[in-house]
């Protein structure tokens, strides 16, 4: 499985991130460990939402889409 992944700071609540992973538990501990430089500085970090996909490509499109301006505010209304 593929999971399309939502997290957003502990410590600073407005900062959000969204990725793309096969290993959702593995993921987290590296959010959480400082192992991303794009979110070590707000760790730690909640997991709000994930969603699974059989298809690699799928959970890309759909994480491409949810970084898009549309999918931006989908994300806003319906997932945060």
């Amino acid at each position: 499985m593929h999971y399309v992944y939502m997290i957003r700071s502990q410590v600073h609540p407005e900062e959000t991130y969204i990725g793309l992973t096969s290993d959702l538990k593995l993921r987290m501990a590296k959010h959480n460990e400082g192992g991303s430089p794009h979110t070590a500085k707000y760790k730690p970090w909640s997991l709000v939402n994930y969603l699974a996909f059989s298809s690699r490509q799928q959970a890309a499109n759909f994480e491409a889409y949810l970084k898009s301006g549309s999918g931006r505010a989908f994300a806003a209304k319906r997932l945060w």
